[in-house]
């Protein structure tokens, strides 16, 4: 992530994801290190393979393969100049937590040999970094009061969507996927449909607002 930061350029829509991403990655190692978790190993297993998910996106786009349908709005639209940054870190969010933390759960799961309830109560702690957060990035990338009002399209926008909202979907996902593991084509076609509709979302995010 450092290396991505210090790489791409500050207005490319990437990077203002990546350095949100970042903070939140630095704030959970912190607490991994001082005990906050219930089971450190199985919380360090879930970021490793959480953060996994977003390097093989990238890594996707870089090589020109398709990346997966709930990251593509972000990369096709990342120079837009009528995306603001606050968009573009939101749609990032959007698909990591909406998409990526179900199938990271469920990775963990596997490498574990854990069920879903195993991670719960540090699910909910690595939540709770992601919420306390969620204020930050709004009070960092928001134009200020007197360029904000409730007729601006992005009060509207960003008011729309919630990261409690998609961190308790992800859970949600998680677990269904987790009970029908053993059915290959149903599993296929709930990841298939989860990362359409997590898409979507990201696409509505990153609509285009007048200056």
């Amino acid at each position: 992530m450092r290396a991505l930061d210090a790489a791409l350029p500050v207005e490319d829509g990437v990077a203002v994801f990546n350095g949100i991403y970042l903070t939140v990655t630095e704030a959970v190692a912190g607490r991994l290190g001082g005990g906050a978790f219930a089971d450190p190993r199985a919380a360090g297993e879930l970021d490793v393979r959480f953060a996994q998910r977003y390097f093989d996106a990238v890594d996707a786009a870089a090589a020109g393969r398709p990346a997966p349908a709930c990251w593509r709005p972000l990369f096709q639209l990342r120079r837009h100049p009528g995306v603001r940054p606050l968009q573009f870190a939101l749609a990032g969010i959007n698909a990591h937590i909406g998409h990526d933390l179900a199938l990271a759960v469920l990775d963990t799961c596997r490498a574990l040999e854990c069920e879903p309830d195993a991670l719960a109560a540090d699910f909910d702690r690595v939540g709770g970094v992601l919420t306390s957060l969620e204020e930050r990035i709004r009070e960092r990338l928001m134009p200020g009061p007197d360029l904000l009002d409730v007729a601006d399209p992005l009060t509207h926008l960003i008011g729309s969507w919630s990261l409690d909202k998609a961190r308790d979907g992800a859970w949600v996902a998680a677990r269904a996927l987790w009970s029908v593991r053993r059915l290959t084509e149903v599993t296929e076609e709930f990841i298939e449909r989860l990362d359409a509709g997590v898409g979507l979302v990201g696409r509505m995010l990153l609509t285009p607002l007048p200056g």
